[in-house]
């Protein structure tokens, strides 16, 4: 739901940015959401409420199942999809669908270079997600990039939907092995678990993870304390000094409560900017087919480059985004940028 909620506030607030500027070629852009309950076989309904709803273009899912889900529903409609934060390769597999974030093997081969290029540690363990496209599709990079590393995996531990309750057996096995990190390709629920059962056994260690760690400061009951020191890898930090991302965490903050926002709402953002370039570039108009539109918006994503917040993006054919990663660590329980 953190997820969900902060891609639909980023895209919300960049929405009305472009239509009090005058909209893409003179119209008003229409913005309808709805939810998908993170869950692939529901993500259908939602799709199809939208497509009723008269929607030309899709941006979504939030994440990698939903997202493989709904793009075999748009490659049968020709529907233009742009998701801001699915990052599973299978999710491009269509003409017709485009990322904002990275993929999930870059994020694999990204967080192994900046272990191994930082010296963080010589002995790393694992514990990921089998079950989960996102999490299995990074392990797996991880793994082959760590070859060239200056660092071991002693330790690769493995859950799956059906087990993410208890971890005491994987961070029992990693402290073991003596990993002096643990790297975490997964979701914050989960990795809130770990910090927690490894906080009892007296395991310190460094926690490194992905975009999929970001929310873990939101977790219900989870002690925010214990999350400290934990890096992770995204194309966004809030605490960023241009001002561009000083302006979006102003307005987010006054639209949401004062909530900090995430990489999430930032990709969003990115993703609606992009849009409308690729109009832009493609000459498309409002009175297009949504099968025109997509062809139209298709070949014009390969041929622009956006400056957003999370970084200078261009896109290749296969929908996958060409940007710079960078790391943030959490401290006083806030992201801080990193070197």
């Amino acid at each position: 739901a953190v997820y969900g909620q902060a891609v639909k506030n980023g895209a919300q607030i960049a929405v009305e940015e472009i239509n009090a500027a005058g909209g893409i070629n003179g119209f008003q852009i229409e913005y309808n959401f709805q939810d998908d309950e993170h869950d692939a076989e529901k993500s259908i309904n939602p799709y199809n409420t939208l497509k009723d709803w008269g929607m030309q273009m899709l941006v979504g899912s939030t994440t990698s199942g939903c997202s493989v889900a709904v793009s075999a529903e748009t490659a049968n409609d020709n529907m233009f999809q742009l998701t801001p934060s699915a990052s599973a390769e299978s999710v491009i597999e269509g003409d017709n669908v485009f990322q904002v974030c990275f993929t999930d093997p870059n994020q694999g081969s990204a967080s192994a270079k900046y272990i191994s290029d930082n010296k963080l540690a010589t002995k790393v363990g694992v514990i990921y997600d089998s079950s989960d496209v996102y999490s299995s599709g990074i392990f797996a990079k991880f793994v082959e990039a760590a070859e060239s590393c200056n660092f071991e995996i002693v330790s690769k531990q493995s859950f799956t939907k059906d087990t993410k309750t208890d971890f005491s057996v994987q961070v029992q096995a990693c402290k073991d092995a003596g990993a002096e990190l643990v790297f975490l390709p997964i979701y914050y629920s989960e990795a809130s678990l770990i910090l927690t059962e490894a906080n009892s056994i007296g395991y310190e260690t460094i926690f490194f993870g992905c975009d999929g760690l970001d929310g873990v400061l939101t977790v219900e009951n989870f002690d925010t304390k214990l999350a400290e020191g934990v890096m992770l890898l995204t194309p966004f930090a809030a605490d960023a000094q241009d001002d561009l991302t000083k302006k979006f965490v102003a307005t987010y903050a006054e639209k949401n409560n004062g909530e900090v926002p995430i990489q999430f709402a930032a990709d969003a953002y990115d993703a609606i900017y992009a849009i409308k370039m690729a109009i832009e570039k493609s000459g498309a108009t409002a009175d297009m087919s949504a099968s025109e539109l997509c062809d139209a918006m298709s070949k014009a994503m390969t041929e622009i480059s956006l400056t957003g917040l999370t970084g200078t993006i261009t896109w290749a054919e296969s929908g996958e985004p060409n940007k710079e990663p960078k790391a943030v660590v959490i401290e006083n329980g806030a992201y801080k940028a990193m070197n």
